[in-house]
């Protein structure tokens, strides 16, 4: 997995290269970012490396633990799940509505090297953090002559 360090003078080449790999590679079903009512949409995400492990992290303001879904298969992450709208706003004219429902998705590809068994994941304060430890190296190991 190769990310683009985010030092400024990187950050408009960065960004620009988000925005292709993720109309490229990203998941298909997935509407762009609109602000229109109940629709689907793709929340913001961080992706760290360290020697040990990979961290997410998932802006999902709003959006309560139970309403997300944390699958892992095929070398990939998918944070799925829906941001209900709020029922105190039925009746009366809406002036301005920018926060997002409906529907979200985020598929996040993955190298090799992971322990699929040691993921784990925690919600707080509207951003979920999931930690992917990388799987031990296989060391090699010499085979003697008899």
């Amino acid at each position: 997995m190769s990310l683009i360090n985010l030092t400024p003078e990187f950050g408009r080449l960065e960004s620009q290269m988000n925005r292709l790999f993720n109309d490229y590679f990203g998941d298909l079903h997935v509407a762009s970012r609109g602000h229109s009512g109940a629709s689907r949409w793709k929340p913001v995400i961080d992706v760290h490396e360290t020697d040990k492990e990979y961290l997410v992290n998932a802006e999902l303001p709003g959006v309560k633990k139970e309403n997300i879904n944390l699958d892992l298969h095929d070398n990939a992450l998918v944070i799925s799940g829906e941001a209900k709208q709020d029922n105190n706003f039925q009746e009366g004219n809406v002036y301005v509505q920018e926060r997002r429902y409906g529907s979200f998705s985020r598929t996040i590809g993955l190298p090799n090297n992971i322990n699929t068994d040691a993921v784990s994941a925690k919600f707080n304060d509207g951003v979920l953090e999931v930690t992917i430890p990388k799987a031990e190296e296989v060391q090699p190991k010499k085979v003697e002559i008899s």
